[in-house]
């Protein structure tokens, strides 16, 4: 993998290993031209989140065994789309964002200001 930068302008890291997540499967949230969603945004899901997520259709708890896709519980690290973060945003649902595991691409959709609004911390 060539060295891809996160938001902050250092290398990306990896976002989950279990699940497995990214575009990729590989555990990064990086893109390609095929992926129409552009998974690039890493954060760690809520409740509420994914409430909001299967009630626009995108049903991201329950499991699908032959998509290798365990459904993911609060807590759980992922990457999202982010037109569905940005939806989430504006609707007051939006999860926390690793920054250091989120794509530079996701600053031609939004600003580092509000991505930084969103970040989590450890502390």
């Amino acid at each position: 993998m060539k060295t891809e930068l996160n938001v902050l302008g250092t290398p990306l890291k990896s976002c989950c290993q279990n699940p497995l997540t990214g575009y990729f499967r590989d555990g990064y949230c990086r893109t390609t031209k095929q992926d129409t969603g552009t998974h690039i945004v890493c954060a760690v899901v809520t409740e509420e989140f994914l409430t909001y997520t299967k009630s626009l259709g995108n049903d991201l708890s329950t499991p699908i065994p032959h998509w290798n896709f365990p459904g993911l519980s609060p807590g759980d690290k992922w990457c999202l789309c982010v037109s569905r973060w940005l939806e989430a945003k504006k609707a007051g649902k939006a999860p926390l964002v690793i920054l250091e595991a989120t794509h530079q691409k996701a600053l031609q959709y939004t600003s580092i200001a509000i991505l930084k609004e969103y970040e989590y911390t450890t502390n």
